[in-house]
This record gives C-alpha cells, structure tokens and sequence, in this order.
C-alpha cells in the first residue's frame, strides 16, 4: 500500500517523513490539492532502485547479444571461465 501525503505535511512535518521513508524503505507519494505531484524517498531506497534498472539494463543488453550472436553457454561453462579468471587473479 502507497503511502500518501498532502505537501503541507512536508513543509510542516519534513522529519516526520524522513523517517517514515528510512523506516518504512518505501517512498512517500506527495499530492497537491488533492493530485499526485512528488516522490520523495531515502537516498538509500533510490540507489536500491538505480541499481535495479542499471542491471536489468545490463541483463537486456546480454539477453539481445545472446540472441544475435547465437553463441550460448551452459551453467557449468560459465562456472568454470569465472573459477578460472579468479584464480588467475589471484597468482
């Protein structure tokens, strides 16, 4: 369930929703005569968020070179190159 505040709360009660945002981990929708008009939401939560759309970014782009390269590996391929450059890294 969304948590909603009028905008007068964030002027009048700006701590208050500070808090709620870390304690809850959600963001806090803001309205403005009665209309969604902001989001405010930790730091902590909004790199949660950037960080998930960076590796579904990531995760697209793979999935489309798979698909267009044709070239696939199995689990234990992949598992064995990872094993590999670990070790080599560490010699």
């Amino acid at each position: 369930m969304p948590i909603i505040k009028p905008i007068s709360d964030l002027r009048n009660n700006f701590k208050e929703i500070s808090e709620l945002c870390h304690r809850e981990g959600k963001p806090v929708f803001i309205t403005k005569n009665g209309k969604g008009d902001l989001v405010v939401m930790s730091i902590a939560k909004y790199e949660q968020i950037e960080a998930q759309l960076d590796l579904y970014r990531k995760l697209g782009v793979a999935q489309y070179e798979s698909i267009s390269s044709g070239k696939r590996y199995s689990h234990e391929e992949v598992m064995t190159k990872l094993r590999q450059k670990i070790n080599e890294e560490k010699i």
